[in-house]
């Protein structure tokens, strides 16, 4: 299970109304590279699942994540912050045994 918080949740579903297209969800995944190992990738597309996808459902948004991040990611709540340094995303990973300095990549 993949979570947003609701301060995330409230995020998503303003970005997915600035794209004012029908049928939109968040996709999540993990991508090899970044200082830790993989990193953690995010977007708003149409929410039409691919082959071996997981399809999460919260509070009316669609979370679509593929199945190889999934093994990654299961149990992460999604957190979104603000702040005068700026802000963003934030994914508390229970997987991750180490991430960088900017959040952004972790380590297994």
């Amino acid at each position: 299970m993949i979570t947003l918080s609701p301060t995330a949740l409230q995020e998503v579903k303003r970005l997915m109304q600035e794209e004012q297209k029908p049928n939109m969800g968040l996709r999540i995944g993990v991508k090899g590279g970044g200082c830790s190992g993989f990193s953690y990738h995010m977007g708003v597309e149409e929410a039409v699942p691919k082959q071996y996808d997981t399809v999460l459902e919260q509070d009316g948004v669609k979370i679509l994540v593929d199945a190889k991040s999934h093994l990654y990611l299961d149990g992460t709540t999604i957190e979104f912050k603000t702040g005068m340094m700026g802000g963003g995303f934030e994914f508390q990973n229970p997987v991750a045994k180490k991430s960088c300095g900017c959040g952004h990549s972790f380590g297994v």
